[in-house]
C-alpha cells in the first residue's frame, strides 16, 4: 500500500506542476476572475488546494511516525478558513506548492507499511474530534487534489489553455516494457 502512496504522491507532483505551469501564462486578472466555481477562480482553488494540504499535513504531523518528516509543516501558518488566499501571485504560489510536493513526496518515502495502520485523532475546521485510520486519511489527502485540480483544468481551458495529459496511468509503468 505504502507504494501506492509513493505513486500518488508523485501524480500529485507532476500534476501540480503541469496546472502551475499554465496558469503561469495568464494575467493576474485572469487568474482572479470569478468564473463561477466553487473557490470562484483559479487562483482560489489553487490557494484552497494549499490551504487543504497544509492543513493535513499539520494533522498528520501529530502521528510519531511523521514528526520529524513533517517538522517542516508545522512550521507552516495554519489556515484560518478554506477559501482562505495563503498568496495572490502565482509566482509564489507556485513557489510554495513546489516545496510542499517536495516535502509530500520525501515525507511519503519515509513511510513503512506499519505506519499505516495508526489512527489519527484530530479536531476538523469546525473543532469537531475525530479519530480515523491513517491510511484511509492519506487516501482523502491524495483523492482531494485530483477533485480540485479537474475544476482547474476546466477553468484553465475555458481560458484558452491546455494541460495536456492528465491521468495517473502516464505514470504507471508499462509492464511490456519492462
Amino acid at each position: 500500500m505504502q507504494r501506492h502512496f509513493e505513486l500518488l504522491a508523485q501524480y500529485n507532483q507532476w500534476m501540480n506542476n503541469k496546472v502551475y505551469e499554465a496558469a503561469s501564462k495568464l494575467s493576474p486578472e485572469e487568474l482572479s476572475k470569478d468564473r463561477g466555481a466553487y473557490f470562484k477562480s483559479i487562483l482560489g482553488t489553487l490557494n484552497h488546494l494549499m490551504v487543504g494540504d497544509t492543513i493535513w499535513l499539520q494533522r498528520f504531523a501529530q502521528l510519531p511516525a511523521c514528526a520529524n518528516s513533517l517538522e517542516p509543516a508545522r512550521d507552516l501558518p495554519t489556515p484560518s478558513a478554506l477559501d482562505q488566499l495563503v498568496c495572490r501571485d502565482i509566482g509564489q504560489l507556485s513557489e510554495q506548492r513546489r516545496q510542499l510536493d517536495a516535502l509530500i513526496c520525501t515525507w511519503i518515502a519515509s513511510l513503512k507499511e506499519s505506519d499505516l495502520d495508526q489512527v489519527l485523532s484530530y479536531r476538523n475546521m469546525q473543532d469537531q474530534p475525530a479519530r480515523r485510520q491513517f491510511s484511509s486519511l492519506l487516501l482523502h489527502f491524495f483523492n482531494h487534489q485530483p477533485h480540485h485540480r479537474g475544476q482547474v483544468t476546466t477553468l484553465l481551458s475555458q481560458a484558452g489553455l491546455d494541460v495536456g495529459v492528465t491521468d495517473l496511468l502516464a505514470l504507471i509503468p508499462d509492464q511490456l516494457k519492462a
